[in-house]
């Protein structure tokens, strides 16, 4: 996921970023588990100052988009009731799985059909 920074709008950048994140979270292109990129990368990567990043990640953090895990990183937190917060978590770890094995997408999502209609 790639964000950018438009100087021309009037908006602050780091409600800019924050607005992205939250509008890439609901239209799933960030998921749940998905893991930002540090602020410090981000900020060099944008052009913008550390601390402009970090206010970003930390309002989104105080809005429950996301979490910090220390030195592990800021993660997009799983959302809605429990049954999807669940699902979310199982899909994420299978997303981190099918990367490390460099499966297309489309393998990906096909073996979990297979699995679905095998059980179903």
């Amino acid at each position: 996921m790639r964000f950018t920074i438009a100087p021309e709008t009037g908006t602050p950048p780091y409600e800019q970023l924050r607005m992205q994140v939250v509008g890439a979270v609901r239209d799933g292109r960030l998921a749940a588990g998905a893991k930002l990129p540090t602020v410090r990368a981000l900020a060099d990567e944008l052009g913008l100052a550390v601390n402009t990043v970090a206010k970003a990640y930390k309002e989104l953090e105080a809005d429950g988009v996301v979490e910090g895990r220390g030195r592990n990183g800021t993660f997009v937190r799983a959302t809605g009731d429990p049954v999807e917060q669940a699902l979310q978590a199982a899909a994420s770890a299978y997303a981190d799985a099918v990367t490390r094995l460099s499966v297309p997408t489309d393998a990906a999502v096909a073996a979990v059909e297979r699995v679905l209609r095998a059980r179903g």
